[in-house]
């Protein structure tokens, strides 16, 4: 009964570890600042859980905070979105910037390029983002991030 029980118990360890480790990201560098600092982890929905569609990407405001797949940049990129419209082709899409950053990024983005949204409390998009500060650089440490400011 005893080794029953224990498998459960990390059955259901590993199974919170999962979910905790997929609503969370490491910022690995400055241009969120103040918002957010590299080395800071940020409490995120992913747009797709497993299958499960935790929000709509094509639901996005002007103001929310998201992470994207870039097409200039060889890994996902937390930044806010401060525009969004529909091409000539009638297709949705967002102008992203990071807050410390002069200007936009430097493509649109499209709703499939969208992995996930900053989690916020206080009911204005992209305001007050759940944050830990800090505890990211053990990541950055353990996988030789540069800093890309």
């Amino acid at each position: 009964m005893t080794l029953t029980r224990d498998i459960i118990i990390y059955a259901v360890v590993i199974i919170f570890g999962v979910i905790l480790a997929t609503h969370l990201n490491v910022v690995v560098s400055g241009s969120m600042e103040p918002v957010f600092y590299r080395g800071d982890i940020v409490a995120i929905e992913p747009a797709n859980f497993f299958g499960i569609q935790e929000f709509n990407t094509s639901d996005l405001n002007v103001g929310d905070i998201v992470v994207y797949n870039a097409t200039w940049y060889p890994a996902p990129v937390i930044h806010r979105v401060i525009f969004k419209g529909t091409n000539p082709q009638g297709q949705l899409y967002y102008i992203i910037k990071g807050d410390n950053n002069p200007t936009a990024d430097p493509d649109p983005v499209y709703p499939n390029q969208i992995e996930a949204k900053v989690i916020t409390y206080g009911g204005n998009p992209g305001q007050n983002p759940i944050v830990i500060p800090d505890i990211g650089y053990i990541t950055i440490w353990i996988r030789g991030i540069p800093q890309s400011d």
